[in-house]
């Protein structure tokens, strides 16, 4: 995980984008001294604003998920609108998303490189 992070790094930066930051502050053992020096370590940089290309491109996979799972009958596990945040940050912010829960992005956006 560190030497793919490394390489992400090497590649061109990391960003996180706010919903991502509020997730780290979650975990039962951080705080957000922690984070902020973690972050500024490894010279990850946070954005806080979404742009309004963002929140329609969230907004859209958002609702085609909502459409998906009415279809379903619920059967498709819930998501939050924060996870289509992360995921439109990514493809317009940047070329690539880190996450360990592959599957929970690339139905909704195919064309996102994803990592590992």
């Amino acid at each position: 995980m560190a030497a793919l992070l490394g390489k992400a790094q090497a590649d061109g930066g990391l960003v996180v984008c706010a919903p991502v930051y509020a997730e780290l502050l979650a975990h039962p053992k951080a705080t957000r001294k922690f984070v902020d020096e973690f972050l500024t370590r490894t010279n990850v940089t946070i954005e806080f604003l979404f742009d309004e290309e963002a929140w329609h491109e969230a907004a859209q996979a958002f609702a085609q998920y909502a459409q998906r799972r009415r279809k379903s009958g619920g059967a498709i596990p819930k998501r939050f609108l924060a996870d289509f945040m992360v995921g439109a940050h990514a493809w317009i912010r940047a070329d690539r998303l880190f996450t360990l829960d592959k599957t929970r992005y690339d139905r909704s956006f195919p064309k996102l490189r994803l990592l590992p």
